[in-house]
């Protein structure tokens, strides 16, 4: 299982695809999997039941998902934020899909179904996100400037298990 994580347009959505067709696993969003279940949309669950509610039902949608069988998983870009979803992503291969403000501001600018786009403190909320992605991260990856096939071989790359010969003998 590979877990991407980052803030909103890092490109997790695409690189998990691209991650997906080479490793012949399923592809999964967490932000769709909790729209399919709850029958609503993020923007409405956000505007019906606030925030907090939405990262309860994230929380156990991502429980869920990491207790099943290999994916790729693409998370939200707030599931961080809940403690318990980082305790949860601890065992896991998670990848942080590393995006400047700027950067993921042009990716995403004016998309209707991004809620946190209309928040006056969105600058705040990505600096205070940037700790809680790296220390959950067991690899890190910079998208900015980058197509996301260079991103998703990058990963590729790094995540290839090391030959054997070249492992360290552990007793």
């Amino acid at each position: 299982m590979i877990v991407l994580i980052g803030f909103m347009g890092a490109g997790k959505t695409t690189v998990g695809h691209l991650l997906s067709e080479r490793l012949g696993l399923p592809f999964t969003d967490s932000d769709l999997v909790i729209e399919q279940r709850s029958g609503r949309s993020v923007r409405q669950i956000f505007a019906e039941d606030g925030e907090s509610a939405f990262r309860y039902l994230e929380h156990q949608v991502i429980a869920g998902l990491l207790d099943g069988p290999a994916l790729v998983l693409a998370l939200g870009g707030g599931a961080a934020e809940h403690p318990g979803t980082r305790d949860r992503l601890a065992a896991a291969e998670v990848v942080y899909l590393q995006v400047g403000y700027e950067q993921a501001m042009h990716r995403v600018g004016g998309d209707p179904g991004r809620p946190l786009l209309a928040r006056p403190d969105l600058a705040a909320t990505y600096q205070r996100r940037l700790p809680l992605y790296a220390g959950i991260a067991t690899l890190t990856v910079s998208t900015d400037g980058r197509s996301p096939e260079a991103v998703s071989e990058d990963i590729l790359a790094r995540l290839a298990p090391e030959p054997a010969a070249k492992r360290p003998v552990r007793r």
